[in-house]
């Protein structure tokens, strides 16, 4: 379990300009990512205020655990590490940006973010997407099936399905309209064409770190140890394609057609003041089952995140208008936390390596400003949205910008943010 320690000081300050209070990346984030300068290739670096520091152009002053993991494209190597040395790494970079003295040999292999590329993080393995936030199952179970919104296994077992790694973007990568099937109430057969109940789905990425050998579970106790950091994820939907496909099997091509996450890589040390508990059961809610259930992890295994989703049109941005937002709400909505998710996934001896992500799911709140998808706020397509402009959407139109964003927040604390995560919607081919 990461503690707090002198990296997270709120009166810590660094020589970088612009660091202090930053909206996202102060010196007390220190996220890491896979960036490329202009003219270079990809390598390791971290965020600091709207600068890039080159992880591998300093690797002579990092721990010597972490430094032979920095000379690739990937953070791969170094989410295989243990959270030890990922500690070690954060304390050394907290010193390297905030004293003085090492500011001549550390500055010139700062960049400036506008004039670099992100990319990927890591080179993702496998890609799962759970479903955890139960407001949202609900909401969407209502819609279908009024008189039983949670089916009965939802409180018993976190409810996930394996995704498409192959199509997973960071932020800024435009989304393609997909095209399908689907088949309205009132057609007799289907038709293939365009999604035009196109989504989006607010969710946190979980990271794995160190994996687990095939075969041999996780326990709740260690799952944290498994878990490298965290992302924005927006696992974007067709719903008209996923109405049509999802039974018996569940989603296929309504959801791997594209899924953006936000480039950064917010460690869990990082969010270690974050950390609250896990909010309780209604007295009538079975308990988890003890594989699940951890007496710390329900003490301190949720974080405080105030999650919002915002939405520019086309039209919107032609006028310089600024987006509009469409919900604001908390991670603490989600049934089941991230150790809980990292436990279920490797119960069955399912091995997760490094690099593998992990999707929690829509997390909506319990109220109308909270809700996680278009889907429940146009009340499945009945109740349009209105932007600024006069527009209305039930679902996403072409040009459409959404960009979601996190930011983390307790008191005495500095607030982290994880940066954007957007994509622009353009046209089916």
């Amino acid at each position: 379990m990461s503690t707090v320690d002198q990296t997270h000081d709120p009166a810590l300050k660094s020589w970088v300009a612009g660091a202090d209070g930053h909206p996202d990346f102060p010196i007390q984030n220190l996220p890491l990512g896979i960036f490329s300068p202009d003219r270079g290739h990809a390598r390791p670096g971290v965020a600091i205020g709207d600068l890039i520091l080159d992880l591998s152009g300093v690797a002579a002053l990092l721990p010597e655990t972490v430094a032979h993991t920095l000379t690739g494209n990937t953070l791969n190597a170094l989410m295989a590490l243990p959270s030890a040395d990922r500690v070690a790494l954060r304390r050394r970079l907290s010193e390297l940006l905030s004293q003085e003295p090492c500011r001549d040999f550390v500055e010139p292999m700062l960049h400036p973010v506008e004039n670099c590329v992100l990319h990927l993080p890591a080179a993702i393995g496998d890609y799962t997407d759970f479903y955890v936030g139960i407001h949202h199952a609900a909401n969407v179970g209502a819609l279908f099936r009024p008189d039983n919104p949670l089916l009965p296994n939802y409180k018993y077992v976190p409810i996930g399905y394996h995704g498409r790694a192959s199509s997973v973007r960071p932020s800024g990568v435009p989304v393609v309209r997909p095209s399908g099937q689907r088949k309205a109430p009132d057609q007799d057969a289907p038709s293939f064409g365009p999604s035009s109940r196109l989504d989006y789905e607010l969710e946190l990425g979980i990271w794995i770190g160190p994996g687990n050998e095939l075969g041999r579970p996780i326990p709740i106790s260690q799952a944290g140890e498994h878990i490298a950091g965290y992302c924005l994820l927006n696992d974007w939907s067709a719903r008209d394609i996923q109405a049509w496909e999802y039974q018996p099997l569940g989603p296929f091509l309504a959801k791997n057609f594209h899924t953006t996450i936000s480039p950064w890589v917010v460690t869990a040390e990082a969010l270690a003041p974050f950390r609250t508990a896990q909010p309780p059961r209604v007295e009538s809610d079975p308990t988890p089952l003890p594989y699940l259930l951890d007496a710390t992890d329900q003490m301190s295994g949720a974080y405080r995140l105030e999650l919002e989703v915002r939405l520019s049109s086309a039209a919107m941005r032609e006028r310089g208008m600024a987006p509009h937002l469409l919900s604001r709400g908390s991670a603490t909505a989600m049934y089941w936390t991230m150790v809980q998710i990292v436990t279920h996934h490797a119960s069955n001896g399912c091995n997760l390596q490094p690099g593998d992500l992990i999707g929690t799911g829509t997390i909506s709140g319990a109220d109308e400003g909270s809700f996680g998808s278009l889907l429940e706020i146009s009340r499945g397509g009945k109740e349009p949205a209105v932007l600024p402009t006069g527009e209305t959407r039930l679902f996403l139109e072409d040009g459409d910008e959404v960009t979601l964003s996190a930011v983390a927040r307790a008191e005495n604390y500095v607030p982290i943010g994880f940066g954007p995560c957007s994509a622009v919607i353009l046209p089916a081919p």
